[in-house]
């Protein structure tokens, strides 16, 4: 892959190498702890320079490189248990892994011996690829397409990234090409007609690139398009993704309605601690008994993804997208429980005039706006009476 311009001053030379699951966890939980120390100790947010630069080094990022390319390939169930780590402590670092770890896995799913060495190699030297997943309908709708210009291509349109453009080793653009089938190219952000665009009127900081006839080799863009038309595990990987920022959510909320609660005194209880109070305690309980069986689905749901991708069946890839849609559903609902019970039990998210003021309950509420649970259940409803297979488009 000589052809492929890569921006060496991006060289990440103090990136981990992580030789086992037992390893990534305890990264995991090693960055986490960096971050809420950091939350805890420093009046300034944690930019999201800072979390790409810090995840980049950590080693992480590289956890699901094929061993035969020099990585560990950790288990769906130890991905998802990684995000779940990461966004317990932040709840916005989840988006940078999850994005990054469905082009990795497009990447092993479509591209070419060549495309794989190059950019899993990359990938263990701490590169971020940024960039947001999508189907065809999306990529219309945004008007994002690639042409041929000779032996490479043009690209036009945008592109949006939950990663810090400053920060990314490459954007991952999804585009439509002449025939509208999706493409998948890789770009370095300097790139000539790469603009970029720093939007913060959402909830969570994002990049985005403006693409004006950027001009990608042959050899950096991948048919996306094939690992969508057939049974392949680029969706479930996303889902189980989600499935683990969704999770990690619910159990930050939950860790902290515990801590409110605590320190709350309810005037109408016996002993006025609102920890006494019966309702208080039910509420709390069925909140912790969700959690436990959330956690299942998603262990549940990996193994499923596991199977399918070491034999790839049509059979092995709906049962693993089935497990990973319900995970997906379960703790989506379990994060905005948690956040409204967060709401509920305390007056800490409130102002005078009743509107909330606290980005928990927001954050998770808006994380599953975008990840609608309805689909989900009617997928797997529609699977199950009327033999209708799950497309990409109604489960992710």
């Amino acid at each position: 892959m000589d052809t492929i311009p890569y921006p060496t001053d991006r060289i990440r030379q103090l990136t981990a190498r992580l030789i086992s699951e037992e390893e990534a966890i305890a990264a995991a939980h090693q960055l986490a702890h960096r971050l809420r120390e950091r939350a805890d100790t420093d009046q300034a947010p944690i930019s999201l320079h800072e979390k790409c630069q810090a995840l980049a080094q950590s080693g992480l990022l590289a956890i699901t490189v094929p061993p035969e390319y020099g990585g560990i390939d950790v288990s769906n169930t130890i991905l998802a248990k990684v995000i779940a780590i990461l966004t317990a402590a932040d709840e916005h670092i989840g988006e940078i892994p999850r994005d990054h770890f469905y082009i990795l896995e497009a990447l092993r799913t479509d591209g070419s011996e060549e495309q794989k060495s190059f950019f899993f190699q990359r990938t263990l030297s701490g590169d971020i690829f940024a960039g947001k997943e999508r189907d065809a309908t999306a990529s219309s709708t945004l008007g994002t397409r690639i042409e041929r210009d000779g032996l490479g291509y043009r690209i036009n349109g945008r592109e949006s990234c939950s990663a810090d453009l400053a920060s990314a080793n490459w954007i991952a653009i999804f585009a439509l090409n002449e025939d509208d089938k999706l493409s998948l190219a890789f770009v370095p952000p300097g790139a000539a007609g790469i603009e970029k665009i720093r939007n913060i009127s959402g909830s969570a900081p994002s990049d985005t690139a403006i693409i004006n006839n950027t001009y990608v080799q042959a050899d950096a863009v991948i048919p996306h398009y094939k690992g969508l038309e057939r049974p392949t595990t680029i969706c479930p990987v996303g889902q189980i993704i989600d499935a683990g920022i969704h999770l990690g959510i619910a159990r930050a909320r939950f860790a902290k309605t515990i801590d409110v609660i605590k320190a709350l005194s309810y005037p109408w209880t016996v002993r006025g601690k609102a920890s006494d109070d019966p309702k208080t305690i039910a509420k709390v309980g069925e909140i912790a008994i969700r959690l436990e069986a959330a956690t299942a689905l998603v262990e549940s749901a990996g193994l499923r993804i596991d199977i399918a991708q070491v034999e790839t069946t049509g059979d092995s890839v709906l049962a693993a997208t089935l497990a990973a849609a319900a995970a997906q559903a379960v703790t989506s609902e379990i994060a905005v429980q948690t956040s409204d019970a967060l709401r509920e039990l305390t007056d800490l998210l409130f102002d005078n005039d009743g509107t909330a003021t606290d980005g928990a309950w927001r954050d998770g509420c808006t994380h599953a706006a975008h990840d609608p649970t309805r689909q989900r259940y009617h997928a797997v409803g529609n699977y199950h009476l009327n033999g209708v297979t799950p497309q990409a488009s109604s489960v992710f």
